[in-house]
């Protein structure tokens, strides 16, 4: 996997972001286990439930162009001077479990590279799927 080239598809889907209420700009690139790269960048809402996070974008991309299978996702989040690191939301986390296993991997990154990875199992360790579904079958 070629991390700067995610980090670069990232940070130009970030530049993008429309945050005119949020002022926190964010980028994510999606790697497919086909090898296919999707961006995302977050879209503001002045009704704020209605934004639109950046990961929850590039997912939408990925599943228009017919691809199902997340392998990696990179997110930079904030402005360039922003102290720490910006991770998937609660959403977020659950929608890329839709298409990936615990082991997906999850880089964490600012403008000068990714900081921290590590496996969406860590970010959501019990995450509702499929067979949360079957348990509830015969209810």
């Amino acid at each position: 996997m070629d991390t700067n080239s995610l980090l670069q598809t990232a940070l130009k889907a970030r530049k993008n972001a429309y945050t005119p209420y949020s002022r926190f700009p964010v980028g994510a690139a999606i790697l497919t286990r086909g090898g296919k790269v999707f961006a995302g960048a977050n879209v503001d809402n002045a009704s704020f439930p209605e934004a639109a996070c950046a990961e929850a974008n590039a997912i939408g991309a990925m599943v228009t162009a017919g691809e199902r299978a997340v392998d990696a996702v990179l997110v930079v989040g904030g402005p360039d001077d922003a102290p720490g690191l910006c991770t998937p939301c609660g959403g977020c986390r659950q929608r890329l479990a839709e298409f990936s296993g615990p082991q997906t991997i999850v880089l964490l990154a600012d403008a000068h590279g990714v900081r921290e990875t590590l496996p969406l199992f860590d970010l959501l360790p019990k995450a509702f799927g499929p067979k949360s579904l079957e348990a509830r079958a015969d209810v």
